[in-house]
């Protein structure tokens, strides 16, 4: 958005209009002696190259993708976007400065949000999508509440391999709707059905597991449902990377009667953390206690199709005590973004993709395993994503590999106690073979200083 300021002769229009005579005169009440009667300490003004040059300098302080080979991902994944998503996602027919409410107006709109939902509830097997929550975290977050309005309970059981800022903001989202927020650990990284059974009772609304989860493991989500269906919860399914769905069997498919993603990695570049997208799907039964925006296909008084907003229950709409949620927008740029990309990639490109992520994570994976003073955490099925127990503590062997020119993983040391030499590592598409083998070479340079520090310590 350009920043357009008042022009003197409009800030003159506009103090004769209020009937004063300067700008300081609005700032009469505030008391002389705590007013700065002098100019600010600012450095002379640059012209636009130099603007542009300083910028640019500071840009690159950051350690972003675009310069260093990314093995980072937990949530949010360095995919290739084609090119063609944002050309077209770009377009000034679908720019707008927000809610498509008006129906005969923003025809386009509606019919892209519209493919959207319909393209995410082919991806996951479910019967409806909305057309989009912020991020994945406050989806699930969504759902959770969801479940709680269907269920008629208070009690929410989530697997602690979830993602941890995922639950960070699942607490601090229910808390206040008097929700409790049940934790149950994992074994060797997943989540075990005899722990998930252990935990649930006739109070518990649902069980949130991830798939594939936090670690990169991969859960055995039918077993949750049975769990979660014997007690009569509903079973929530994070997901951090919906593409995984082009190998695996989805959600739907599983038993899932909430699905909660984030939609980052269709289409949407990393965009230093955001604005990501997020996605929540449900089964038939359960729409009128869906959260958020829902586009549907109708037919005017002539016969010809159309869409429009539907099922609205925001609290714009209905009596606030009766709202859904009052998450009252949605994140229609990235959706659309996610509808191309979708619509560009089909069912056979996302399975290309997710095949090619599987494929080089298992290579780095292998690699990394025989690497000496290296290995591989959890030895559960993964899909893009692995845990791998380092030397070295695994935020020094991060560092260690941001002077290598790699983004090189998240440590998990601050986010789950005991794992303070284990690091979560990343694989997409986007890497290349010899990427992946000079990552290989790094970490071993990094091990290697390890073992030769214990050698002169021993010595």
């Amino acid at each position: 958005m350009r920043y357009i300021p008042t022009t003197p002769e409009q800030r003159e229009h506009m103090l004769r209009t209020i009937g004063v005579e300067t700008i300081e005169e609005l700032f009469t009440d505030i008391p002389a002696e705590v007013r700065l009667d002098r100019p600010l300490a600012l450095r002379p003004a640059l012209s636009d190259p130099e603007v542009l040059t300083a910028l640019r300098a500071l840009a690159e302080r950051n350690g972003h993708a675009d310069r260093l080979v990314c093995f980072l991902g937990a949530g949010a994944y360095d995919h290739f976007v084609p090119p063609a998503v944002w050309q077209l996602a770009g377009r000034g027919e679908f720019l707008t400065a927000y809610t498509p409410y008006q129906a005969e107006l923003m025809q386009g709109e509606l019919q892209a949000a519209y493919e959207y939902q319909t393209m995410v509830c082919e991806l996951l097997a479910m019967d409806v999508a909305n057309a989009s929550m912020y991020d994945g975290a406050s989806a699930l977050a969504e759902a959770a509440v969801m479940a709680r309005d269907l269920a008629r309970r208070d009690r929410v059981v989530v697997s602690r391999a979830v993602h941890p800022e995922y639950r960070k903001v699942l607490r601090t989202y229910t808390e206040p709707l008097g929700i409790r927020i049940d934790e149950i650990g994992h074994t060797r990284g997943v989540t075990t059905t005899e722990d998930v059974r252990r935990a649930l009772d006739t109070a518990a609304a649902a069980v949130i597991v991830q798939h594939p989860n936090f670690f990169g493991c991969l859960e055995d989500v039918q077993a949750m449902g049975e769990a979660a269906h014997s007690v009569g919860a509903l079973l929530i399914v994070a997901t951090a990377d919906p593409l995984a769905f082009g190998l695996l069997r989805p959600p739907g498919a599983l038993g899932a009667d909430i699905v909660a993603a984030e939609g980052q990695p269709l289409g949407n570049h990393l965009n230093f953390g955001g604005p990501y997208l997020g996605i929540i799907a449900t089964r038939r039964e359960f729409v009128r206690r869906m959260p958020g925006r829902l586009v549907g296909a109708t037919t005017d008084a002539d016969g010809r199709r159309g869409f429009v907003l539907t099922l609205q229950t925001r609290e714009q709409h209905i009596r606030r005590e009766r709202a859904t949620s009052n998450i009252c927008t949605n994140e229609a740029l990235n959706a659309l973004a996610a509808a191309i990309y979708l619509s560009l990639m089909g069912p056979d490109g996302v399975r290309r993709v997710a095949e090619s992520c599987a494929r080089k994570a298992h290579y780095l994976r292998r690699r990394i395993a025989a690497l000496d003073g290296f290995a591989i955490a959890f030895q559960a099925p993964t899909f893009h994503e692995f845990v791998v127990r380092t030397p070295r503590p695994a935020d020094t062997v991060a560092r260690a590999l941001l002077r290598e020119g790699f983004l090189g993983g998240l440590p998990l040391g601050s986010l789950y106690r005991g794992m303070r030499n284990h690091l979560l590592v990343s694989v997409t598409e986007s890497r290349t073979r010899e990427e992946m083998d000079r990552f290989v070479d790094a970490l071993g340079r990094v091990g290697a200083r390890r073992r030769r520090q214990a050698v002169v310590t021993v010595r």
